[in-house]
This record gives structure tokens, sequence and C-alpha cells, in this order.
């Protein structure tokens, strides 16, 4: 019988998966410290749409470059 589903390669889907959103995560903190303001209470308080695609093209970027990392 063929296994479908490997289950290591699952695993180490979910894991990586995991450690992006945490790298993610991370970045925003740090990216939150290195401004003048407080990013989440400027986007979601005050709707600064202009702060909020930068910090939506923020996240694109680093997602681009984890993924990258963990691809190879």
């Amino acid at each position: 019988m063929v296994d479908v589903m490997r289950w290591d390669v699952m695993l180490g889907s979910v894991v990586y998966a995991v450690i992006g959103v945490v790298v993610l995560c991370v970045s925003f903190v740090v990216i939150d410290k290195f401004t003048p303001y407080e990013l989440w209470e400027e986007i979601v308080e005050h709707k600064n749409m202009a702060l909020a695609i930068v910090v939506a093209g923020m996240f694109i970027a680093i997602g681009q470059i984890i993924a990258a990392a963990i691809h190879g």
C-alpha cells in the first residue's frame, strides 16, 4: 500500500510555517520599536490607511524573504 500522507513531511511543513509566523511577528515588533510612534495604535485607532499599506508591503517583503530562506 502506498502511503499518501508522509507525516514527516507534514510535520516539517507545520514547523516551518510556525517558525515563519513567529519571525514575521518578531519583525513587526522590531520595526514597531524603531518607529517614533506605535504602529498598531496608528493603524487601528487612528485609521491611518497609508501606514497600513506600508506595513502590508513590509509583511509581503519579509514573508518572501522567509519563504526563500525556508525553501533554500
